[in-house]
């Protein structure tokens, strides 16, 4: 079965990330960040040797988000992020082919352990099962 692995985060994360620290979030080091990378590519590494990788993507600042919705005679609605009242977004995201769901959350758990500075805030790794085939969503 087909899973989405997402990690979250937030615009104070990506600006802590490049040095700017906040209530939210301690500033990165070089270390850190390289710690960071290490981690989620051995991670990467694993699942394209096991063949359950799919696809794996982080995700550019909120900052740099688009909105997109229709107002009430159907016309388009385009705002850019970030947006004060989401706290949290997808930074990240794995799609794996995994044999069971116990399989997928020992994937979780291990990019959980992601190495963060001190302080960080430490988000869910959140699983969803994909709908297989044939469903129409629209």
């Amino acid at each position: 079965m087909k899973y989405l692995v997402m990690v979250q985060g937030s615009q104070a994360d990506y600006e802590a990330m490049t040095g700017q620290p906040s209530s939210h979030s301690p500033a990165w080091s070089e270390k850190d960040l390289q710690a960071m990378f290490s981690h989620m590519e051995a991670i990467n590494n694993d699942l394209a040797e096991s063949g359950e990788l799919v696809d794996a993507q982080g995700l550019v600042e909120p900052a740099r988000t688009r909105l997109v919705s229709l107002d009430d005679e159907g016309r388009p609605v385009i705002s850019d992020g970030p947006y004060g009242e989401t706290k949290e977004l997808l930074a990240g995201y794995w799609v794996l082919d995994c044999a069971s769901l116990e399989r997928v959350t020992e994937i979780a758990v291990r990019v959980a352990r992601c190495p963060v500075p001190e302080g960080a805030t430490d988000y869910p790794v959140v699983i969803r099962p994909i709908q297989d085939g044939g469903g129409d969503l629209c």
